[in-house]
């Protein structure tokens, strides 16, 4: 039988990943300090108990070594689920992923796929140091082959990371650390996955549509409500996966509101951003009244933690972009 707890999104993550291992006994998990410690943020706590040293699995401090295993074991019938600890010591993998995870369907016809999910913790707002607070999502959205998910809810990370370990192909589940225990939300733990490559709309509007995704939904959130409060009605989407992405269901926002600001933490330039905007002004510049509004990182390296709030979008930085594209005609 189902039960629901009230969690939070590790929590979340650790209840999907042992509905995984239960109900699929080539599922398997694999990183660095996963099993008897159960993961820097304890997202695996408690599995390797529950599931045995085969199935969560501790690896030697080498995310290339973590890549390339859990590549071996997907084209070989098995489900990986690969941690690495933080975002910012994923790029060692990155050869392993566009040149061997991302082709394998491609290079043998179809014979092999790669049914792996490789997790990161990303984004700031933790006073981490340098190389444990990056967002760079966008240099995975770019690689053809993958799909990039980011929760933002413990709901949504749930039925999302369950989603994601029965893909056929690699996908690349990025956790935003700083909403990791913010909130608490109710979760069937029923074993039912939520669907990938859809937009999640949070809250209707009629005045302009704000998109964004992990952690910054919450800030988003914040902004459309005391937007209402001074009488702009803002419609919130949360993307969810922002590969392949989802526009139909952006561009039906923006064709009712006509305005549209997109809210993210990386990086401004060529980031996830910029990519829904172009799309935006090919397919719907006919519903814009408004110039595109995008609040973001900025182009330098995440600061420490005296600047990382400067750095961060804000609910004052939001509204400040609503009000101008609001002032736009």
């Amino acid at each position: 039988m189902a039960e629901e707890y009230e969690i939070t999104l590790v929590e979340a993550v650790n209840v999907a990943l042992a509905r995984a291992l239960e109900l699929d006994p080539n599922v398997v998990v694999l990183g660095e300090d996963v099993g008897f410690n159960g993961g820097v943020f304890r997202a695996t706590d408690g599995l390797q108990r529950r599931f045995g040293e085969q199935r969560v699995m501790d690896t030697p401090l080498a995310e290339t070594l973590i890549a390339g295993m859990a590549i071996g074991m997907a084209t070989q019938g098995l489900r990986p689920v690969s941690e690495i600890q933080f975002m910012g010591f994923i790029y060692p993998i990155v050869d392993q992923i566009i040149s061997h995870a991302s082709r394998m369907r491609n290079r043998t016809r179809g014979r092999l796929t790669c049914p792996l999910v490789i997790r990161a913790p990303f984004g700031g707002g933790i006073h981490a140091p340098e190389h444990h607070s990056e967002s760079t999502e966008a240099l995975f959205a770019h690689m053809p082959g993958i799909r990039v998910v980011i929760p933002s809810s413990p709901l949504r990370a749930y039925g999302l990371l369950l989603a994601a370990i029965q893909d056929p192909d690699p996908v690349i589940f990025l956790e935003p650390k700083r909403i990791y225990r913010m909130v608490k939300q109710k979760v069937l733990d029923d074993g039912q996955p939520l669907p990938l490559d859809v937009c999640y709309q949070l809250r209707d509007g009629s005045d302009v549509t704000l998109v964004t995704w992990g952690a910054m939904t919450h800030e988003t959130l914040q902004a459309a409500e005391q937007l209402s409060e001074q009488g702009i009605s803002a419609a919130v989407i949360d993307v969810a996966t922002i590969k392949p992405l989802d526009m139909p269901t952006i561009l039906d926002s923006v064709a009712k509101t006509g305005r549209c600001v997109i809210i993210h933490e990386a990086v401004r330039t060529c980031g996830v951003g910029a990519e829904i905007a172009a799309q935006l002004a090919e397919h719907g510049l006919m519903s814009l009244f408004a110039p595109i509004q995008r609040v973001t990182g900025y182009d330098t390296v995440m600061p420490m933690f005296r600047l990382e709030k400067h750095y961060m979008p804000s609910i004052a930085r939001i509204i400040t972009a609503v009000k101008k594209t609001m002032e736009a005609s």
